[in-house]
């Protein structure tokens, strides 16, 4: 049970995480460390963030019906495969000792954050690859199977998904940065549902840290999409990408040597 000072502190970090995090940016860089800092054991943050993220669903929904318009039905058959990859992330966690993944995460959060930097350049080749009006639109066969791979790892811990997520959006769904940072946000919301619930049902949430840092965080995150749809593509990317690395770096330094 913590305490009034460190559940308004947790409301702090919540309203800054659900802010960036659905700017296109990472939640977890804040929110995780503002865990720890209250005195959450590593796994019991770690499930606690999870959980506390379910809030930014709705905030960024709420704050994105322009970039979301007319992308239901592409939802409806996308979500289901980030709720499933989430699910499965969930259970690995719950049933493999923590740390089994450490050495690769920091590779994996540097990968996505490369690949953004590197989107404007990949998606141009992707284009004169394809013929007709409508390139944009055509989606590679391996985007379902990349999605449900980088879900499963948001399911697991997820620090950097939303990286990883963004960077395959610009790539295979829509070069503007705010729809696919919009898209971004529903993906991972989804995969941070069900694995939420798998939380819930067989593990051990600390409720007392979850509701105030998920207060924040949707508050939060109904600022990020409108931080996204105001500040340029070429000063954000950068900036993403350059935090991602950031990460990594960190991930790797304190759990891959």
């Amino acid at each position: 049970m913590i305490s009034i000072g460190d559940a308004a502190i947790l409301v702090a970090a919540g309203v800054l995480a659900g802010l960036v995090g659905t700017a296109g940016a990472i939640t977890s860089l804040i929110s995780y460390p503002a865990l720890l800092a209250v005195g959450l054991s590593a796994l019991t943050a770690n499930v606690a963030n999870i959980v506390a993220i379910v809030a930014s669903l709705p905030g960024s929904a709420l704050a994105s019906g322009t970039e979301l318009r007319g992308r239901g039905a592409w939802l409806l058959r996308r979500a289901p495969v980030a709720a499933a990859g989430g699910a499965i992330g969930a259970a690995l966690l719950l049933l493999t000792p923590p740390g089994v993944f450490a050495r690769v995460v920091p590779f994996l959060v540097a990968t996505g954050s490369l690949t953004l930097l590197a989107q404007p350049r990949l998606s141009a080749r992707r284009a004169a690859n394809v013929d007709g009006p409508e390139q944009h639109r055509v989606e590679p066969r391996w985007l379902a199977g990349a999605l449900l791979l980088v879900s499963l790892y948001n399911g697991y811990f997820g620090a950097g998904s939303g990286v990883m997520v963004l960077a395959l959006m610009l790539i295979t769904v829509d070069e503007h940065l705010p729809v696919a940072n919009a898209l971004k946000n529903m993906l991972i919301g989804a995969g941070t549902v069900t694995s939420s619930l798998g939380f819930v049902l067989f593990g051990s949430v600390d409720w007392s840290a979850v509701v105030p840092l998920g207060v924040g965080v949707f508050v939060g995150s109904t600022l990020g999409p409108r931080v996204t749809r105001r500040v340029p593509a070429n000063i954000l990317r950068p900036l993403v990408a350059l935090i991602g690395i950031g990460l990594a770096v960190q991930l790797w330094l304190s759990h891959g040597s």
